[in-house]
């Protein structure tokens, strides 16, 4: 029966680890170079993948500041919003929205919704799905339940895109969205339309 070993030192010498540490396995197994080739290759792979991912983490924050800042303040100077070239590819900054409700300030800002008449945003669900609008009759519902000696699970959420929508909205209209109760992002990327 072979047992799984650890092995330390230079990759290099694998298969020497592999006869010094298990000669006995050496005989029973056949291929035990070619196996330690292909761990070694493994080593090499692995490393090479590691580097290259962080070299691509890097290129894409160097994308992402050009497409983020540098392009959009050059663009702002020249007080551009859009640009064609010579080759008909455009480039074009648009404003981007983030928008979230944090674990810890849900209960805050679903109260500012309600009370800004636009709790209809909150989806409220108990095992069974209600709409937007609909928090009496999952009140009512879960009420139901409970009154018969059912624990129903409520979840009340507001969807992202619904939030990233609305805070685009507000802005575009100079109306406020509190930050006490959101996290709100507000930014800038560079969309390049390549001529085909």
């Amino acid at each position: 029966m072979i047992k799984e070993q650890k092995f330390g030192g230079p990759s290099a010498d694998l298969s020497k680890q592999f006869e010094a540490h298990s000669p006995q396995q050496v005989n029973e197994l056949e291929g035990v170079r070619s196996l330690s080739n292909y761990v070694v290759e493994l080593q090499k792979l692995e490393d090479e993948i590691k580097i290259m991912e962080e070299k691509l983490k890097q290129k894409k924050e160097a994308a992402d500041k050009i497409s983020e800042q540098v392009i959009p303040e050059i663009m702002g100077e020249m007080k551009l919003k859009s640009m064609k070239l010579e080759d008909q590819s455009s480039i074009e900054v648009k404003e981007i929205y983030g928008a979230s409700i944090p674990l810890d300030k849900r209960e805050g800002a679903y109260k500012w919704l309600r009370d800004n008449d636009l709790g209809d945003l909150i989806k409220n669900e108990i095992t069974v799905s209600f709409g937007r609008g609909e928090d009496n009759k999952a009140n009512n519902y879960a009420s139901l339940a409970e009154s018969n000696g059912y624990q129903p699970s409520q979840k009340m959420k507001v969807e992202p895109m619904t939030l990233k929508a609305l805070y685009r909205e507000r802005v575009e209209k100079q109306l406020d969205l509190p930050s006490e109760h959101f996290n709100l992002f507000k930014g800038n990327k560079t969309k390049i339309t390549r001529n085909k």
